[in-house]
C-alpha cells in the first residue's frame, strides 16, 4: 500500500516538472518573440497557455484525489498540498507569459523603441529563479529555496532601472509614450513572474521544514550584529 502510495507521489512530482519545463518554455519564447520581433511565434504561445491550463486541472484533480483517498499525514500531507499550490502559481506565470506576448504583438505595429537588453537580462534572471524554485522542490531542498527568495530583490533594483530608463524616453520624446508603456508592462510582468517563483521557493521551505515563511519580513540586524 504505502509502496503504491509513493509512486503516486512521483508521479505527481513528475507532472510538476512537466509543467513546470512548459511554463519555462512560455518564458523563454515570449521574450524571444520580443527580441526578434516574431507575432507568429508570440501568437503560437497564447495559444499553448490553454495546455498549461489543462496541466494545472491535472494536477489539481490528483492532488484532491491523494487526499481523498491516501489521506497523507506530516512530510506527505505537506508534499500534496506544496504541489496543489506550485501548479496555480506555474499557471500564473503561464499568464503572465501571455501577456508578454500580448504587448510584443502590440509594439510590433511600430519601430523599435530601443535595443532590448535589460529585459532580456531580467527574464534570464527569472527563468533561473522558476528553474531553481522548481530544482528545490524536486530535491527538497530548503537551503537553494531561501536563495531563490533572496535573489527576488535583484529582479526587483533590475525593474526600477527599468522603468527609470524608459521614463526618461516619455520624458524626452512624448512619441515614445506607447511603446514605453508596453515595454513597462512587460518589465512588471517578469517582476511578477519572479514574486511567483519566490512563492514557490516559500512554499519548499513549508515543505521541507514545516514553517510558513510567507508574509514575513527578515530581522533587522542591529548595530553590533552587523
Amino acid at each position: 500500500m504505502q509502496r503504491h502510495f509513493d509512486q503516486e507521489l512521483a508521479e505527481l512530482k513528475s507532472q510538476i516538472l512537466r509543467m513546470g519545463a512548459l511554463v519555462e518554455s512560455q518564458i523563454e519564447g515570449s521574450i524571444k518573440a520580443l527580441v526578434d520581433r516574431d507575432v507568429d511565434l508570440a501568437s503560437r504561445i497564447i495559444e499553448r497557455d490553454t495546455l498549461v491550463n489543462s496541466l494545472d486541472v491535472d494536477i489539481d484533480e490528483n492532488c484532491m484525489r491523494l487526499l481523498a483517498l491516501q489521506a497523507p499525514a506530516a512530510r506527505d500531507l505537506r508534499f500534496v498540498t506544496t504541489a496543489m499550490k506550485i501548479s496555480t502559481e506555474l499557471e500564473r506565470m503561464s499568464d503572465l507569459a501571455e501577456n508578454i506576448c500580448e504587448r510584443v504583438i502590440e509594439l510590433n505595429e511600430e519601430p523599435q523603441l530601443k535595443p532590448y537588453i535589460d529585459i532580456p537580462r531580467m527574464a534570464n534572471w527569472t527563468m533561473q529563479m522558476v528553474r531553481e524554485s522548481l530544482d528545490a522542490f524536486v530535491r527538497s531542498d530548503s537551503a537553494q529555496a531561501r536563495k531563490v527568495c533572496a535573489d527576488d530583490d535583484f529582479v526587483d533594483n533590475l525593474t526600477h532601472q527599468l522603468f527609470r530608463e524608459l521614463l526618461s524616453f516619455m520624458i524626452e520624446n512624448p512619441g515614445t509614450i506607447t511603446r514605453a508603456i508596453r515595454l513597462t508592462f512587460i518589465g512588471k510582468y517578469l517582476e511578477r513572474i519572479a514574486d511567483h517563483a519566490t512563492n514557490v521557493a516559500e512554499l519548499v521551505v513549508y515543505m521541507v521544514e514545516g514553517k510558513i515563511v510567507r508574509h514575513t519580513t527578515p530581522p533587522v540586524l542591529s548595530d553590533n550584529e552587523t
